[in-house]
């Protein structure tokens, strides 16, 4: 299981530093050139995963514990902590992407009107709090499991 790991991470971090590298040479095309590394990364992660989930044959001692696991409720912790992942996960791209557009929008009303920065960091902050929601998802999860 590790070895796929292994093998995997260099299918993502190669592609990733030449299209990195591609975008410092030619800035004006920077987002094309990310939002392209950002769908490579995808496809690296979804092999690796894939890889890794289907690593080795399974004998029947392997394949009657895990049935034991399940049965006896463990099998649920699995999912609490994939819930968790993704609850964390997808509120911190959120609120990456809402600070990214509301901080350029606040910067640039400060730009022009200074006494606006109060009113900016608030909303900049709410932005920021959809992350800590996620969090708060994902600790009440993992304390379930």
């Amino acid at each position: 299981m590790i070895a796929a790991w292994l093998l995997g991470l260099p299918v993502i971090i190669v592609p990733a530093a030449v299209l990195a590298r591609l975008a410092a040479r030619r800035p004006q095309r920077g987002a094309v050139i990310l939002a392209a590394a950002g769908g490579l990364l995808m496809v690296g992660a979804t092999v690796l995963l894939v890889l890794t989930l289907s690593g080795g044959t399974a004998n029947a001692a392997s394949v009657s514990a895990a049935a034991a696991s399940v049965a006896s409720g463990s099998g649920s912790a699995t999912g609490a902590f994939i819930g968790a992942a993704i609850a964390v996960a997808g509120s911190t791209i959120g609120a990456g992407i809402a600070v990214a557009y509301t901080g350029a929008a606040a910067l640039a009303a400060m730009s022009e009107r200074p006494e606006l920065f109060g009113r900016a960091m608030v909303v900049v902050g709410l932005a920021e709090g959809i992350a800590i929601y996620g969090l708060i998802i994902g600790i009440i999860l993992v304390g379930k499991a």
